[in-house]
């Protein structure tokens, strides 16, 4: 699945979600697709736990 279509699916879902149950929904709905983004990102190896806890003079890259 491509991202195109990966991003459809996350806007209708938002859409709906803001549709049916209001703005509340719609941050919930937001929050956890972005937690769900960033734990499965974690999960394929593409971010790493100290990533996120890095001051910014501690730049290593």
């Amino acid at each position: 699945m491509n991202l195109a279509v990966i991003g459809m699916i996350a806007g209708m879902a938002l859409g709906f979600a803001g549709y049916f149950g209001g703005f509340g929904a719609f941050l919930l709905v937001a929050a956890l697709g972005a937690v769900g983004f960033v734990a499965g990102r974690f999960l394929e190896g593409d971010l790493e736990l100290g990533d996120f806890f890095r001051t910014r003079g501690d730049r290593r890259r």
